[in-house]
């Protein structure tokens, strides 16, 4: 008897087993994010307006080179009359309002100073802004006084501060996830579906990454040059797709599991991308051109690891490391011709400690 019972428990679970296994997948999840309903078409323009930004940004790089501050702003706020973009975009669509707010002066600040910068008739020096060359005279990079090359805080900043942000801060919280799932807006979705497809746009990867690694922008390239040691091109769209699905069958428990998933592996990408910068500019320390280029994307990179509600350091440990490697943790007073191999060291070790890539922080 006591043998049969047993065998009856045994059976109950077993089929208790069965049932939950298939409750997980009684839904299919797709391959591609290839959903019925889908528009991010806004995060595409911003995509291509920070583009833009970036390629203006950049020809300051030539000596002789200035930049006008007033279509700097242009572009950033998308003044259109004086921004003088290659694209069309949309009057409603612009970087600047999706910029974390408290930070938007930081970036008119930012904008402003590499436009001066620009003006420089003299080539880069300790207190001194204009346009370094490598010692192997391949590159060229205009810095300002304290040696950053602002072009790279602006443009990696607001990956952060706008893209990082609106998706794993905004899209993903509360008010943008408990919204309406049941009202189909043809060519969008539900207000859930929208949102969720919006915060995949930031992503700047095609709908069948990572199978195709073509046409990437932004943190899609910097997720595929990580991706050889974290894995994370996989489990960022595995994640994306898994959540999409999840929200299409009303299951919110996988949703919130996949939005900890991609928050987790994109803030690993923000850190691990630093710790390489940091790696180059290490090797490259007596290349001043070469080191401080590195050491301002380094830098931005660790910046923007403040704009996930679940990162792992807090922003006093963020502006400590900036502090540790460029003496201040303002953009405009960092000094990256006082910092020392000591301190790029500590910095990187800090990171990899923080984010558990000691063993691969050489490697990156």
């Amino acid at each position: 008897m006591n043998h049969l019972r047993a065998l009856f428990l045994l059976t109950a679970i077993l089929v208790v087993v069965s049932s939950c296994k298939k409750d997980e997948n009684e839904y299919p999840i797709p391959d591609s994010y290839n959903f019925e309903n889908v528009s991010y078409s806004g995060q595409l323009q911003r995509l291509a307006m920070l583009t833009e930004l970036k390629s203006y940004l950049q020809s300051a790089n030539t000596p002789g080179t200035v930049l006008n501050a007033d279509r700097l702003q242009a572009m950033y706020a998308n003044n259109a009359a004086e921004a003088g973009w290659a694209g069309s975009y949309d009057a409603s669509k612009q970087l600047r309002d999706k910029t974390f707010e408290p930070q938007r002066a930081l970036f008119d600040q930012l904008l402003a100073a590499i436009a001066a910068a620009s003006a420089s008739t003299q080539p880069a020096a300790s207190g001194q802004a204009g346009v370094a060359t490598t010692s192997d005279g391949a590159k060229r990079y205009l810095l300002n006084e304290g040696g950053v090359e602002l072009a790279q805080v602006i443009e990696k900043g607001l990956m952060g501060a706008c893209f990082y942000y609106q998706s794993t801060a905004v899209y993903f919280g509360a008010d943008k996830m408990n919204v309406d799932n049941e009202t189909v807006t043809p060519g969008e979705g539900t207000a859930m579906q929208h949102s969720w497809d919006e915060a995949f746009g930031y992503l700047g990867v095609p709908i069948d990454f990572p199978l195709n690694t073509s046409g990437l922008y932004f943190w899609g390239n910097y997720a595929n040059q990580r991706n050889t040691l974290l894995g994370c091109n996989d489990k960022l769209m595995d994640a994306f797709l898994r959540g999409r699905a999840a929200i299409n069958n009303k299951d919110y428990d996988t949703r919130d599991k996949a939005i900890a998933e991609i928050r987790e592996n994109w803030e690993l990408v923000a850190a691990a991308t630093a710790i390489s910068y940091l790696n180059t500019a290490i090797a490259r320390f007596d290349d001043t051109a070469a080191r401080n280029h590195a050491l301002s994307e380094a830098v931005a990179f660790i910046y923007s690891l403040q704009f996930n509600p679940d990162k792992r350091i807090d922003n006093t440990q963020v502006a400590g490391l900036l502090a540790t490697i460029g003496g201040d943790s303002d953009f405009v007073q960092i000094n990256f011709y006082q910092t020392t191999v000591l301190a790029l060291q500590s910095a990187k070790n800090t990171l990899a400690e923080s984010y558990d890539l000691e063993q691969m922080k050489d490697e990156l």
